[in-house]
């Protein structure tokens, strides 16, 4: 491992924690397409198994902030446990009930249960925020979490649809559940590295998002996520018309692959000025790269082209936790990330769906514009709000609300 995440290690509790973030983020790739395969294995109804992943994803997307929200006012642990049992208990449900072939209401009242799941990424991007902050070390950490991110999207999907096909439908969801539970309880055992929490009374009781620069950090991921939600569901869809439908996970973890190697190498550089910009750039970037899309005629450039366009999605994402870390206040950083996240999930489905009804009426090479055009969207969003990125929040004191009027006043 290169130096500097060798020296990212080096303050006692990080390995731990970081252990602990690996097996508990899991889930995140392997619980939606889980539940897909194994509801089409056991009752062979696709738009049910797809429903069901739409529905937790946006439970996440609407749990997801108000867990971490409560995260930050009262602690990981006081939080994280019930929470996660909420999810736990959903999960067992929702196998048990497609199990049983119990009604299809109750598949949908456990997802949205599942929801309760925690942004676990966010909470062990807090945890280094706290040893960090400040230095050069809190890039090089954001860049290593990037990758684990990466990581999980590539091997979980892999494992979840492998267990559920090789072994029984229920395996998979039933893995992600395990993780997560592993994950989670290790996670809030380790109270050495837990960022202090700020008590509603310290500090008001607004939301992040009353922030203007993680506005424009939320409605740019929304376009962002409908990238990568549109480019899955395409990419299946077309690696099926050219006879290989088992090819798409190859081509698809080479997207995450490239990701994978540039937030590998984004982590050893070492940047100075706005972070804005570099965010832009990586947005438009992002952008550009869907357009080699809309001409593949087969999977060897297909895979290229995603290989090269998951080039800019890490550097992306770690630019953006360091904006978020500009704009957000500390007392709410947790819900900040997650907000982000939120975005990401909504955008997903937005994007999936959108897709979806392309390839329908026209074909899959013909769905390779919904993710142009929602690059295109990110890009238009990300140069409207610019300005509001350029200008930090003051760092100490004030409410999110005096924070949020401040920026304002600097944008006007």
């Amino acid at each position: 491992m290169p130096s500097p995440y060798r020296a990212l290690f080096a303050a006692p509790g990080t390995k731990g924690f970081a252990a602990a973030g690996f097996i508990g983020r899991m889930p995140l790739s392997m619980m939606g397409i889980g539940v897909v395969t194994m509801i089409s294995q056991l009752t062979g109804r696709y738009g049910l198994a797809g429903g069901l992943s739409a529905t937790i994803a946006l439970a996440a997307a609407v749990l997801g902030p108000q867990v971490s929200r409560l995260v930050d006012r009262h602690g990981q642990r006081r939080v994280l446990r019930p929470a996660t049992l909420v999810a736990l208990a959903a999960s067992a449900g929702l196998l048990l009930t497609a199990h049983y072939g119990w009604p299809d209401w109750l598949l949908f009242v456990c997802a949205v249960g599942i929801g309760a799941v925690p942004s676990l990424g966010a909470m062990i991007r807090a945890r280094w925020a706290a040893l960090y902050r400040g230095t050069p070390r809190l890039h090089t950490a954001y860049s290593f979490e990037s990758v684990v991110d990466e990581v999980c999207f590539i091997f979980g999907p892999i494992i979840s649809i492998g267990l559920s096909t090789a072994w029984f439908p229920e395996a998979g969801p039933l893995l992600a559940a395990g993780f997560l539970a592993v994950g989670v309880f290790w996670l809030t055992a380790q109270r050495a590295t837990e960022p202090a929490p700020h008590p509603r009374e310290r500090h008001g009781g607004g939301s992040a998002l009353r922030a203007a620069g993680l506005q424009v950090l939320v409605a740019t991921f929304v376009a962002t996520g409908a990238i990568f939600g549109a480019v899955d569901v395409v990419t299946v869809a077309f690696a099926e018309e050219q006879g290989h439908k088992a090819a798409a996970s190859v081509v698809l973890a080479l997207y995450a692959a490239g990701s994978c190697v540039a937030g590998i190498v984004f982590g050893l550089l070492h940047f100075t000025g706005a972070p804005a910009r570099r965010w832009l750039l990586g947005v438009c970037a992002m952008a550009v790269s869907m357009i080699p899309l809309l001409l593949v005629g087969n999977l060897p450039f297909l895979a290229v082209a995603l290989f090269v366009a998951g080039l800019s999605i890490a550097p992306t994402m770690i630019t953006t936790m360091s904006l978020i870390e500009e704009h957000v206040p500390r007392a709410h950083l947790t819900e900040g990330m997650t907000w982000v996240s939120t975005g990401l999930a909504v955008g997903v489905a937005l994007g999936s769906s959108a897709a979806g009804w392309v390839i329908d009426a026209a074909g899959a090479r013909a769905g390779y514009g919904v993710p142009a055009v929602s690059g295109a969207v990110a890009v238009a969003v990300g140069f409207l709000g610019y300005r509001r990125l350029s200008r930090p929040v003051p760092r100490r004191g004030g409410t999110v609300e005096q924070h949020s009027e401040r920026q304002e006043r600097h944008v006007a």
